[in-house]
């Protein structure tokens, strides 16, 4: 086997980090909300609004009841905010079609509102220890360098990126899904994109990228993602002065975030179209069912 899966497990059960949806007691609704919440954010932001959430919504039906408003002002500045209501759409689903218990198997959480391949897997394997290829940029560097002795991972491929990872697992159920754990892990904290540290690594020896001399990433350049003054950014200002008031206002208020009122129209107008902002009959903005 390409990767030792019995190297890499022993180093994740002694190394890994205490996070709290990896717990045995972290239920399953509590798994499917951090993976929705880790997409694109990173763990420290994520953590101290899990257990706020877990606090405040336990169960499916919990957030199911919940207003659109309600739901977006928690969620707080954790970004791409349409997660938000996504995930409320599945909580919905959840409680009305699941008797409030998050499926176990892949076919039947992909048939739930805003849940895709990744996630899908993500939960049966992290949830219930179900054998699933989980993959996501961190595995797929981590296959790439110690399978392939490449130095990054090209573009995503969907089917090959699968097949990569579902021919790297272990056959038995739950440590397959330990293993596809422990594969996320290494990628997250050794593996890494700009400075792995090779020296801490379980899977040192056996690795394609160490025995081919480390070369360097030599396939189509990685487009970088900025941030700031994209319309990402100004829906998110936009979404902040909601946020800190209890009250719909005027165009007024959010006029001020931004300079470019063209641009400035177009996120608000953006925001409008994926219902994260309704207008009052009055001509103010509010979060979703906030007026």
């Amino acid at each position: 086997m390409p990767i030792d899966s019995e190297l890499l497990i022993d180093w994740f059960d002694s190394c890994a980090r205490d996070l709290p949806w990896r717990r045995p007691e972290c239920t399953p609704w509590g798994v499917l909300v951090s993976e929705i919440m880790l997409q694109q954010t990173p763990v420290a932001r994520v953590e101290p609004v899990w257990h706020e959430w877990l606090a405040r919504w336990p169960v499916p039906s919990a957030l199911a009841a919940a207003s659109h408003g309600e739901v977006l002002r928690a969620w707080g500045k954790l970004g791409y905010p349409r997660r938000a209501l996504r995930l409320h759409a599945a909580a919905s689903a959840i409680a009305e079609e699941h008797g409030d218990v998050v499926p176990s198997d892949v076919d039947t959480l992909l048939s739930l509102p805003g849940i895709g391949s990744y996630t899908a897997r993500a939960v049966a394997a992290f949830a219930y220890g179900k054998r699933a290829p989980v993959v996501d940029t961190n595995v797929r560097r981590v296959v790439a360098r110690a399978v392939h002795g490449a130095g990054d991972a090209g573009p995503p491929s969907n089917t090959r990126d699968m097949a990569d990872v579902a021919a790297i697992l272990p056959d038995d159920e739950a440590r397959a899904a330990r293993f596809s754990a422990a594969l996320m892990e290494l990628g997250a904290v050794v593996c890494t994109a700009r400075s792995p540290r090779c020296a801490d690594c379980p899977v040192y020896d056996d690795c394609a990228w160490q025995k081919a001399g480390r070369p360097a990433y030599s396939g189509p350049a990685k487009a970088t993602q900025k941030y700031a003054g994209t319309d990402r950014h100004v829906r998110g200002l936009l979404l902040d002065v909601l946020r800190g008031t209890p009250e719909p206002v005027w165009k007024s208020s959010l006029d001020v975030v931004w300079s470019d009122a063209g641009q400035r129209d177009r996120c608000l107008d953006s925001l409008l179209v994926d219902g994260l902002v309704e207008q009052t009959q009055d001509g103010r903005f509010a979060l979703p069912g906030e007026h």
